[in-house]
């Protein structure tokens, strides 16, 4: 998804401010915080019955227990201390329950990012070549390539981005064959890094779970990475499609959702957008943007809910939050696939985009927020909404620091005005934003599998330290803001193939 508010003279400003804006819907609140207290009773209890549990055991070990039972006897108080025995074992028995019962947790065990080909690579100076080319042929009018040209200029990408062979081939071979070697390469390369950097076998994949927006053929992406890699016949398969940007995320919710079910499972999860057939050679402004900003990319990712896996894994998935705004009409047009007044095929981004994308933010960001934020940031969230609602004092809306909660942001890709709008909403430092600027520099808007370039190039770069929380946060059509959270459970310094040519990227990103 493409959140470029300059191309239609429009600041990054534009997106509404949730500091400031519109009152918070109560209903987003009530979602965070029925998820904090729905085990809030065991949580509380859990801690006393641990400490009776140990003291009973240490009674046993040192002979109290037995003493205690010889006493009881002799002063004919067997009755009373069987019951307070009994209690105390039905206690344990509940807690034994508990974790019997609670739901395995979610590693992610390893994860690639694809790196195309060098002979793909797209600069800006060439991106106008083609583009004048093309107006030469009678496909773009002199206004398109201006525009296109302003576009580009203003996206924030560099000029090491890639394309597909078929665009970059003249003539542009836009064929079904053509869009399937895009996704060979693309999901094969991703598939085999990520098993074989994780010591996973194919055959030993129990959950596979594709998303890709605009490509889907049949068979299925998701069958061709079976077919491919020989998987069981019993591998569960999903494809999820047209989903947009924030698809990465729906695809681990899902995976989450699954590993509940599946015990001693694993996951694999690729993430990808196909460029091939969704080339957009049409003169409408609004449509021509994705040519500028959309590039090649994709990532596959393994996860695990086996408990032994905690030693080697990087990360323990802590929360997947969504947001679906696609109750209204606005929000659910805003980003729509369709063909021009000349037949032509594209995809339509709305004037509105950047304010509509603040909405969905402002949204998930508040069902977040008492999953996340420490107690002390939501007392004074809590307090200050009651003033304002409940009490209608005259006050400024109290907005929590979403900094005392997290030490790395995956920001989706999704344009410069983007990365700019959320840096000042949450008001991050330059730092924390930097690997997403990077990122979109380097490799553009690489849709779904953007947040995973980021965290890539946060691992490389930086280093992720054991209990250090990460959050991922990207938009899509239909219209959705969806966010993971993320905790390393070891420390994580992974040297990531996409960054480790990229060293001047720091120098040329402003």
């Amino acid at each position: 998804m493409n959140g470029n508010g300059r191309v239609h003279h429009r600041t990054g400003d534009d997106i509404p401010d949730y500091r400031h804006g519109a009152p918070i819907a109560l209903k987003y609140v009530k979602r965070g915080y029925h998820l904090l207290v729905r085990h809030a009773l065991v949580l509380t209890l859990a801690p006393f019955a641990a400490m009776g549990f140990l003291e009973l055991t240490s009674m046993y070990h040192n002979g109290d227990l037995e003493r205690l039972w010889f006493t009881a006897r002799e002063t004919e108080v067997t009755v009373s201390l069987l019951v307070f025995i009994l209690s105390c074992l039905l206690l344990v028995s509940i807690i034994a329950t508990y974790f019997a019962k609670r739901s395995p947790p979610v590693y992610l065990l390893g994860y690639h990012c694809y790196k195309g080909q060098p002979h793909l690579k797209l600069s800006k100076e060439l991106f106008m070549e083609m583009t004048k080319k093309k107006e030469q042929q009678g496909v773009f009018t002199e206004e398109s390539v201006t525009f296109q040209e302003k576009v580009l200029h203003r996206g924030g990408l560099g000029d090491e981005t890639y394309i597909p062979e078929g665009i970059m081939s003249d003539p542009v071979d836009a064929s079904m064959e053509a869009a399937r070697d895009e996704a060979r390469e693309v999901l094969f390369t991703c598939v085999e890094e990520t098993l074989a950097k994780t010591g996973i076998k194919p055959q030993k994949v129990d959950i596979l779970i594709v998303n890709c927006s605009l490509f889907n053929p049949t068979p299925s992406l998701s069958a061709m990475i079976v077919n491919k890699f020989k998987m069981r016949s019993n591998v569960i398969t999903y494809n999820l499609a047209g989903m947009g940007c924030s698809a990465g995320v729906i695809s681990i919710g899902l995976a989450e959702q699954l590993l509940q079910v599946y015990p001693n499972s694993t996951a694999l999860v690729v993430s990808t957008e196909n460029i091939t057939q969704n080339w957009y050679f049409g003169n409408e402004k609004s449509m021509l943007i994705p040519n500028c900003l959309f590039r090649v990319g994709g990532a596959a990712i393994v996860l695990s809910n086996r408990r032994r896996h905690k030693k080697r894994a990087k990360y323990q998935l802590m929360h997947v939050v969504r947001t679906h705004m696609g109750q209204d009409d606005a929000h659910y047009e805003c980003v729509y696939q369709k063909q021009d007044s000349n037949k032509e095929t594209g995809v339509f981004l709305s004037k509105d985009l950047m304010k509509i994308a603040g909405h969905a933010l402002k949204a998930n960001i508040t069902t977040l927020g008492p999953l996340t934020l420490p107690l002390s940031e939501q007392l004074l969230f809590f307090v200050n909404l009651v003033a304002r609602k409940v009490l209608s004092m005259k006050v400024k809306p109290y907005i929590p620091d979403f900094k005392l909660a997290f030490e790395h942001f995956c920001i989706h890709t999704g344009g410069r005005g983007v990365i700019d709008a959320i840096e000042k909403q949450l008001e991050l430092t330059h730092d924390m934003v930097g690997p997403s600027r990077e990122t979109l520099y380097r490799y553009g808007n690489i849709s779904s599998s953007s947040i995973w370039y980021v965290l890539s190039n946060i691992e490389t770069k930086k280093g992720v330290k054991k209990g250090e929380r990460v959050w991922q946060i990207a938009f899509g059509s239909g219209f959705k803001c969806n966010s993971a959270v993320w905790k390393a459970v070891n420390n994580v310094d992974e040297r990531h193939v996409a960054w480790l040519e990229a060293t001047d990227v720091d120098k040329k990103v402003k």
